[in-house]
């Protein structure tokens, strides 16, 4: 992201949960000076990747030498208590300590006391091993994650990837890998836990919402989609285009998505960034620039004790026709920056349930002996100067998902029959009336309407009718219930209505 990827965010793809440097805006929009740009490498999509992402060089030097207290010039005399405490460490701990170990520490704890889950350090073990995980391959679950108040949660699955196949939502917070607890964790430290090579098994143990009884969920790791454009034409000339990150080629898959949608006849066009993590910033801009009028604000960044710099829309391609933006908490970063713009200078509707909320800018720097510090050094603002960090876009068309949008994954591997009790049952029982089944009372209870319930769909399936849900019988539910939220989708469904009206209006 000059937009990184989201908050301590990491897509666990890439790196933060992946870095990676921005590029400069493209000059057919906008010329950012160079310490502008420096100032815009906003937290990403690790990425993004990363999610998109941070591409850490690494060494094996020491950041600094440890200064004695006697050479701390008198401008400087606020470290005079950190090295007393150094020294009187070096000199009565019954061990022998690590210089390197106690100076990153002391680094770390500088970071988190800010309390500031976007600004971060990897120390250079940290960022080596997280540098030669991206460069080897974009292999793993594909999701983005932040860490938060001590927790790792997925700030959104990438499309296509094992991590959405298998459910995973935003706001699901990782309470552990492969058994082993990751609270206090930074986020960079539960990407290198979480990505693996492509076939590999990763079991995260999930708690969702409200719901009590942690989950697990066995994911198996692939290739991550670098395609970040989807497009299909809808009924009655409606465009749906879905961006899934905002990434170096995103803005020129989106001018051929649009060329290709208007060659088929498009009357209206349905942008949906929903669980979108974000990006560079120049796709932010480039893409916010297609559907503002010239001279409108894109946005706005400000740095402590300075004034707010704009971003205004240049010429060039414009789209013309009636145009909705569909957003959910998912939607992060370089999503909001978009939803901004459109909403504010475009008066474009934004359809769906309120965005993440990250308005801050986070600065990446090397430092000499690989190691790496990024710490936010500005926050952004919407055309109208409203600062969203923390509270997120309220669209002007609220659609929530339906409750069994956000039930929890079977485990195809469990067996459930009659007599079971468990909240596993009930959330199976929750997923076969959803899909149409009718497995009696909603109780957690495996009984009798239970088994008739899953016979019905083996039935369908055309598997064996044994009533117990297992194996193929988890993974044909599992499915039929992603089919229902795609094609009965109350979001994009509400957006082609709001277009449509417009088009007839």
């Amino acid at each position: 992201m000059g937009i990184e990827k989201v908050g301590k965010t990491m897509n666990e793809n890439e790196s933060n949960g992946e870095l990676k440097p921005e590029k400069k805006p493209t000059s057919r929009y906008i010329r950012i000076k160079p310490f502008s740009l420096i100032m815009l490498i906003f937290a990403l999509v690790l990425a993004t990747a990363a999610v998109t992402f941070f591409a850490l060089t690494v060494g094996d030097e020491k950041v600094v030498e440890v200064v004695k207290p006697q050479q701390v010039g008198n401008d400087r005399k606020e470290f005079t208590k950190l090295f007393e405490a150094y020294d009187q460490l070096k000199q009565t701990y019954f061990d022998d300590v690590d210089d390197q170990v106690v100076l990153d520490g002391a680094i770390n704890g500088m970071v988190d006391a800010l309390g500031d889950p976007y600004s971060d350090y990897l120390n250079v073990k940290e960022a080596k091993q997280l540098n030669e995980s991206i460069s080897s391959s974009f292999e793993g679950i594909g999701a983005e994650i932040q860490e938060s108040n001590g927790y790792i949660s997925i700030v959104s699955p990438i499309k296509n990837s094992p991590a959405e196949k298998v459910g995973l939502l935003p706001n699901d917070t990782i309470l552990s890998v492969d058994g082993k607890s990751i609270q206090g964790m930074s986020s960079s430290e539960a990407v290198l836990l979480i990505r693996g090579e492509k076939g590999s098994t990763v079991t995260l143990s999930i708690r969702r919402g409200d719901r009590q009884e942690p989950f697990d969920v066995k994911i198996k790791r692939d290739v991550i989609p670098i395609h970040t454009v989807y497009a299909e034409m809808l009924e009655d000339g409606i465009a749906h285009i879905n961006i899934t990150s905002f990434s170096e080629q995103t803005y020129e898959e989106l001018l051929e998505a649009i060329n290709e949608m208007v060659d088929k006849g498009m009357q209206g066009v349905l942008i949906d960034v929903r669980q979108n993590p974000g990006g560079i910033l120049t796709g932010a801009i480039d893409i916010s620039n297609l559907f503002v009028e010239e001279g409108k604000t894109i946005l706005q960044t400000q740095e402590k004790g300075k004034s707010p710099e704009l971003y205004p829309a240049s010429g060039g391609q414009k789209v013309t026709v009636p145009v909705a933006l569909i957003v959910d908490d998912g939607s992060a970063s370089a999503s909001e920056i978009l939803a901004g713009a459109l909403k504010e200078s475009a008066g474009i509707p934004i359809v769906g349930v309120k965005t993440f909320g990250k308005g801050t800018v986070q600065s990446p720097t090397q430092l000499p002996d690989g190691s790496n510090l990024k710490l936010t050094t500005a926050k952004w603002l919407t055309p109208d100067g409203n600062w969203i960090h923390k509270k997120g876009i309220e669209p002007d068309v609220n659609v929530p998902y339906p409750s069994y949008a956000s039930l929890p994954f079977l485990d195809s591997s469990e067996e459930m029959d009659k007599g079971r009790v468990s909240p596993s049952v009930q959330a199976a029982e929750e997923m076969l009336e959803a899909v149409g089944y009718d497995p009696g009372e909603v109780d957690g209870l495996y009984d009798d309407s239970t088994v008739e319930a899953v016979k019905t769909l083996q039935k369908d399936l055309q598997i064996e009718q044994t009533g117990v849900l297992t194996g193929d019988t988890t993974v044909g539910l599992m499915q039929k219930l992603r089919d229902k939220l795609k094609n009965d989708d109350p979001q994009l469904l509400k957006a082609k209505e709001v277009v449509l009206k417009e088009i007839h209006s």
